[in-house]
């Protein structure tokens, strides 16, 4: 059995899609930027974007039972590669445990304000 969840955002309506899906073993969580939903503002910075990345994913991850400690493939998606460097202090802090399989991106995003975006797959 699929579960769909939903971060509340018209976005994710608009655009037919889920924030995470769950299925028995794993957890898909959609591309994640650095959207703080609480506020609905975008940091400017990088390095505060990344950090809010893995608040918003770690908050579903928790919701559909993991973790970011249950890790097993992220992508980082970033319009400019330079900024990939300024990430490593949040990656590192976030998957020193999990240590997934990992793959970097060179791609524009949806708003030019966003730095990164970051997708994963966690086990249950």
């Amino acid at each position: 059995m699929v579960k769909h969840l939903t971060s509340g955002s018209t976005f994710e309506q608009d655009f037919a899609y889920s924030r995470a899906v769950i299925d028995e073993h794993y957890v898909f969580v959609s591309g994640t930027t650095g959207v703080d939903y609480s506020t609905m503002t975008l940091p400017e910075s990088i390095e505060e974007q990344v950090e809010q990345c893995f608040k918003n994913i770690q908050a579903a991850l928790e919701e559909a039972g993991s973790s970011l400690d249950n890790v097993v493939r992220v992508h980082y998606l970033l319009p400019e590669r330079e900024d990939f460097q300024a990430c490593q202090p949040a990656i590192r802090k976030a998957f020193e445990k999990a240590r997934p399989a990992a793959t970097m991106f060179v791609a524009g995003l949806l708003d030019p304000n966003m730095k990164i975006e970051i997708e994963v797959t966690a086990k249950r």
